[in-house]
């Protein structure tokens, strides 16, 4: 769907930021609502939809276990 996001687990990618994660989110939420950039009257929710897209990923990443790789994702 989104074939600017990249993969962001170990050992895709094996240094991972919070800026990796927010620009994810932001990709996601770019591609689901259709905007680029929101209106003024949009950009509460919007904002609000990347906040709550990068805490799913934060915490998807920390809950996934990568066997073979010695332990959690993250």
């Amino acid at each position: 769907m989104c074939r600017s996001i990249k993969t962001l687990r170990p050992p895709m990618t094996p240094e991972l930021h919070d800026e990796d994660i927010e620009a994810a989110a932001l990709q996601y939420v770019r591609k689901v609502s259709g905007f680029r950039a929101p209106a003024a009257h949009n950009r509460e929710v919007f904002d609000q939809a990347v906040g709550a897209v990068a805490e799913a990923t934060r915490k998807l990443l920390d809950g996934l276990e990568v066997r073979g790789s010695g332990g959690r994702a993250s």
